[in-house]
């Protein structure tokens, strides 16, 4: 008796050991795929920011040239000064 009591305590802890090996590997696989969908949102901000970042780069330079355009238009209205 105390045999088949061994062996049912064995067999149960086979069986939970296997369900928590497979409830650990979803988990870690889940946790991959939350991590790559993190890392590609993270990248994708980025993205936007370094376009907006550029964008507003180019506005200033245009805002330069213009301002400058200006500026030389003044010294060629007086060439004496």
């Amino acid at each position: 008796m105390k045999l088949v009591v061994a062996a049912a305590c064995v067999l149960g802890l086979a069986a939970c050991s296997e369900a928590t090996e497979d409830a650990a590997e979803a988990t870690a696989e889940s946790a991959a795929a939350e991590t790559e969908a993190n890392m590609e949102a993270a990248g994708d901000a980025m993205e936007a920011t370094v376009d907006d970042y550029d964008a507003a780069g180019a506005a200033d330079d245009i805002a330069e040239d213009q301002a400058s355009d200006s500026d030389d238009d003044e010294e060629w209205d007086d060439p004496t000064g």
